[in-house]
């Protein structure tokens, strides 16, 4: 059985500093823990992208933005236009700051409390804290509301809210016990990540997450538990379990003021350098924040319900999905040829040819086209994967072929029954 005891180097995940060499040039991430930018920080990616990219924004699984098509060197200027912005707060740190949180925490019902003060807690906390630099690019935290929209993903480390009024602390998916309140979540949370540098180190450091350790989540819990302060803990309650991450519905949603915030999808989720700049207009009639989620949407929060149809009107112009019936809700893939060398296909302009005409009979499961058999970007819930291989695709659902070897057509009609259950 293979160990990450026997890997060589670190992970190699890109960060806006240290950038991945891909086949199309370099890609740089930026890290955006919960999704959550200004419209003036959106006008620089926008920007840069434009400047020293190729013109378009990639967005990740994890609620990242990736810049693709950067000249060797290009790093550099990018570094200074994140920082100037407020995206680069830490060099040191920026490859740790995978932080997902609950989509429009304290904006829509269903959730127990309001999180987004919370992030900022932690990603400063984590910015802060020189030891944390080491843990490795793929580590993540999840913040939920409690409406668990996002403890499925996980995380290494996970927080949700739970009746009681506190928070429970997660470990890879699995609950602790350890039971919180609000004030001391954030730096609960970074002593996990303390308590699993700590059993990382012992194990060699060969470890990219926590369920890669042996035993992990007995002997993070373990040096968590003795790390803590009896008096800041809550009594344990209820367990919590772990669901399906829930993908935010698409379209207008109502806000509990009265407002309204526009759900988009964004056809395989990479924005173009209109439609960022009509996120950029949009939010200006609202609070002037954008937010980015897992699930490859972008969401336009707080806008008056006259403003909310106009802006939706211009926003879907530009390519940006609202129907929760159109083919393309839920279609994510990998970059594809010519962007990656590994890649077998063009997986973007076949997913195209696919889905964008594709109507209410081309929608239901989530669908992710690879181009190889990394996988890359592959969602945590249940969803159709099409797979390039040398001879065409196969199409696959639950683990299980469906197809293979098949004409984009064949290909077509296989996604749709497969989107099906059928």
């Amino acid at each position: 059985m293979w160990s990450p005891r026997g890997r060589s180097a670190p992970d190699a995940c890109p960060g806006a500093l240290r950038v991945h060499a891909a086949a199309d040039g370099n890609l740089a991430r930026v890290r955006v823990p919960g999704g959550r930018l200004h419209r003036r920080q959106l006008a620089v990616l926008g920007a840069a992208t434009a400047d020293l990219g190729d013109g378009g924004l990639e967005l990740t699984s994890r609620g990242n933005v990736q810049l693709r098509g950067l000249a060797p060197g290009a790093e550099r200027e990018l570094a200074a236009r994140l920082w100037e912005a407020g995206l680069l707060p830490s060099e040191t740190h920026e490859r740790v700051r995978n932080v997902i949180a609950s989509t429009l925490s304290g904006r829509t019902a269903g959730g127990r409390l309001d999180v987004r003060p919370l992030v900022d807690e932690l990603d400063e906390g984590l910015c802060a804290d020189p030891a944390l630099a080491d843990l490795p690019g793929r580590f993540l935290f999840t913040v939920d509301d409690g409406r668990g929209d996002v403890t499925g993903f996980g995380a290494d480390v996970g927080l949700v809210a739970v009746p009681t009024g506190g928070l429970a602390v997660l470990l890879s998916g699995t609950d602790t016990g350890v039971r919180v309140p609000p004030s001391a979540a954030a730096g609960v949370a970074l002593l996990a990540a303390h308590a699993f540098l700590a059993e990382y180190a012992d194990q060699g450091g060969g470890a990219w997450r926590l369920t890669e350790l042996d035993d992990g989540v007995r002997r993070v819990t373990a040096r968590l538990r003795a790390a803590l302060d009896p008096a800041t803990l809550l009594p344990p309650g209820e367990p919590v379990s772990t669901t399906t991450p829930t993908r935010p519905a698409v379209g207008r949603v109502s806000q509990v003021d009265g407002r309204v915030a526009l759900v988009l999808t964004v056809p395989l989720g990479r924005l173009t350098g209109a439609q960022v700049a009509a996120l950029e207009t949009a939010s200006a009639d609202g609070s002037g924040e954008i937010n980015i989620t897992p699930w490859r949407t972008v969401v336009v929060p707080d806008l008056g319900t006259g403003e909310a149809g106009r802006r939706l009107a211009a926003l879907t112009a530009e390519g940006l999905v609202a129907e929760a019936t159109a083919g393309w809700v839920g279609v994510t893939g990998c970059a594809g040829r010519p962007g990656c060398a590994k890649a077998l296909a063009d997986v973007r302009t076949d997913a195209g040819r696919v889905h964008a005409a594709a109507g209410p009979e081309g929608s239901g499961l989530p669908v992710h086209w690879v181009g190889c058999e990394r996988r890359c970007g592959r969602p945590t819930d249940r969803h159709v994967e099409v797979l390039a291989t040398d001879e065409g695709y196969q199409v696959s659902l639950d683990g299980r072929s469906r197809s293979r070897l098949m004409t984009l057509d064949e290909t077509a009609a296989a996604i749709a029954a497969a989107r099906r259950g059928t």
